[in-house]
């Protein structure tokens, strides 16, 4: 599962990253977007996506997706069903993704998330990152997605997104090693395909099932205050090591 995460570049440094990554792209006209530390999909704030259909443009998307049954009474929907993550294994079977999985596939820009690790009855979050040469605290990646649109009029845009997860490889399975999965952060290779509008669902399968990156990713605990309420925790000290020693 995947219910925190962090997008700490600015506007210009996304736009580089995704250059060197092979995309150019732009944010969405009139889109104000502000970096963050940390966002807790259940306050229904907004990730970045880039859709299947406009593979050039960045928007925002409500973290949570809403399926077109439920358009018409969103509020009602997030109250009842938890649509932060998908597992990616069976989004065409699950009513709430199957109509998202064959057309509405997204890329999701993040740059860390956070996950628990449990030792002795006690949850303590972990940050996960991919140190680069330019970013050591964590380069810009994406996340495989799904994300569908909500009911608006001509002039704007409103979208909703879900994450998939797959499996923990042997590094997470250490990190989330309850419940033992992870995000799919999809390799460079893939993006294209990914967005591809004429992928069959067997090759989205694979990509589902083989295309996680292949670039390291590094994890330190962080302070537990990311689980209490009433806490500003998107502030710089959220991504900062609780201690030195680390297991990962």
């Amino acid at each position: 599962m995947c219910y925190s995460t962090a997008l700490r570049k600015e506007e210009e440094e996304i736009r580089r990253e995704m250059r060197r990554k092979g995309m150019v792209v732009n944010f969405g006209v009139g889109l104000e977007y502000t970096p963050y530390y940390h966002l807790n999909g259940f306050s229904r704030g907004n990730l970045y996506i880039i859709k299947m259909d406009e593979p050039e443009s960045i928007y925002p998307a409500t973290w949570g997706l809403v399926p077109d049954y439920a358009l018409d009474r969103p509020d009602d929907f997030w109250k009842k069903a938890n649509t932060l993550n998908a597992r990616g294994e069976n989004i065409f079977e699950t009513m709430s993704f199957r109509g998202s999985a064959d057309d509405k596939r997204c890329l999701i820009l993040a740059d860390g998330f956070y996950e628990p690790h449990h030792e002795n009855g006690v949850a303590q979050p972990y940050f996960c990152y991919q140190p680069t040469d330019e970013y050591k605290e964590g380069g810009l990646f994406l996340f495989a997605g799904l994300y569908n649109g909500l009911d608006t009029d001509f002039y704007t845009k409103l979208y909703t997104t879900t994450i998939l997860t797959v499996e923990a490889n042997p590094f997470f399975s250490e990190i989330h090693n309850k419940k033992k999965r992870m995000p799919l952060v999809l390799d460079s290779n893939y993006y294209e395909d990914w967005l591809d509008s004429g992928l069959s669902r067997q090759s989205v399968g694979e990509i589902i099932a083989t295309g996680f990156t292949e670039m390291e990713f590094k994890a330190h605990p962080v302070s537990r205050d990311l689980y209490k309420k009433g806490i500003d925790t998107n502030r710089p000290y959220i991504v900062e090591p609780v201690q030195k020693d680390t297991l990962f």
